[in-house]
């Protein structure tokens, strides 16, 4: 009878997967620091009104840090009625260095008051279309540019929870706190600028991207505006914001017969005035060019730069006026003078 060799291999046995840790929840921390869960509760969401020793802030947060617990964001704006979060609707294109530093100083200063800045972008929807969706997160506050959202979406984002509405625009809304920015004034001041300085043509750049005419129409007004009735012409250039189309214009620029141009803002100022350089265009001898923002890199080319500077609100003003709103929601809207803008001449015009 034949033999049959069978090999058996020994299999390892199957790993058993770790086991989850349990999420830590307040009980655990007011056990771990030796106080009651509502003593956890007012420390970690820094409650104002109940005063707690310095000591024993000391041991929930030790605790709280040990055992990895943190408050559950939900579960507190359902106790309150609202977040502690500050909601601004992103813009539709990409912002300039000027609004990027606001953003980022206004958001520190904001942090440095406990609350959270959160930049939210409702795709497809504006308004009061947007303000309701930007109800459904429950934030504390809204700071949104206007014009974008008016009294009724004002009106949705308060009965939601939010205790401050501020717009950032050049007309105050029903219901809002508004700080005021008159972007027509900054075309105003540019027309102004290149009309005193003899200039008779001018150009007023718009940018070609989408979601930019909230700024460059109120531009493009008020240098129509300020120019009305004199001996000068404006013409409305389109120009998008590459190389390509800076180009193009440039090599149109002689049978335009323009001798002086409001390039929007720095950042087209600086790529138009590049290429009417390249295509033998003398800046400021052909055409005086001035942007407006002010940026450093205005100041690094040659010939420098003129341009408008914009006086905004300091980051750490503007989250001082939102901590008040949230603090004294009842309290009447404070008033704020519109934000100026002056012109800062230089080489290029």
């Amino acid at each position: 009878m034949p033999y049959v060799m069978v090999q058996i291999q020994n299999t390892p046995a199957p790993t058993k997967s770790p086991v989850p840790r349990p999420v830590p929840t307040s009980a655990d921390v007011a056990r771990l620091a030796g106080v009651s869960r509502a003593t956890v509760s007012y420390v970690l969401n820094n409650a104002s009104a109940v005063r707690i020793s310095e000591p024993t802030r000391r041991r929930v947060h030790a605790a709280a840090k040990e055992l990895g617990y943190v408050p559950h964001a939900a579960g507190r704006t359902l106790r309150a009625g609202h977040s502690r979060m500050v909601l601004m609707p992103t813009l539709p294109v990409p912002a300039g260095p000027l609004y990027s530093q606001f953003v980022h100083d206004f958001q520190g200063a904001l942090s440095r008051l406990d609350y959270t800045v959160v930049q939210y972008g409702a795709t497809g929807l504006r308004g009061d279309d947007a303000a309701r969706a930007w109800a459904e997160l429950r934030p504390v506050a809204v700071l949104v540019p206007s014009p974008g959202v008016g009294p009724e979406g004002v009106a949705v984002l308060k009965r939601s929870g939010a205790r401050a509405v501020v717009t950032l625009g050049p007309e105050a809304v029903e219901g809002a706190r508004a700080l005021l920015l008159d972007h027509a004034d900054v075309g105003r001041s540019a027309a102004a600028h290149l009309y005193a300085r003899g200039r008779r043509r001018i150009a007023v750049v718009v940018p070609a991207e989408r979601g930019m005419e909230m700024f460059s129409a109120p531009r493009l007004a008020g240098s129509r505006e300020a120019l009305h009735g004199t001996d000068a012409t404006v013409t409305e250039l389109s120009l998008a914001y590459t190389e390509e189309s800076a180009a193009a214009l440039a090599a149109r620029w002689p049978a335009l017969g323009l001798d002086g141009v409001f390039a929007y803002n720095d950042e087209y100022a600086m790529l138009l005035m590049r290429a009417l350089q390249d295509a033998g265009v003398r800046v400021p001898e052909d055409v005086a060019v001035i942007g407006a923002d002010d940026l450093m890199l205005g100041r690094l080319l040659r010939p420098r730069l003129s341009t408008v500077r914009i006086a905004l609100p300091s980051g750490r003003d503007l989250a001082s006026l939102v901590d008040r709103a949230v603090r004294s929601p009842a309290a009447a809207p404070e008033a704020h003078e519109p934000f100026g803008a002056t012109v800062v001449q230089r080489d290029s015009s």
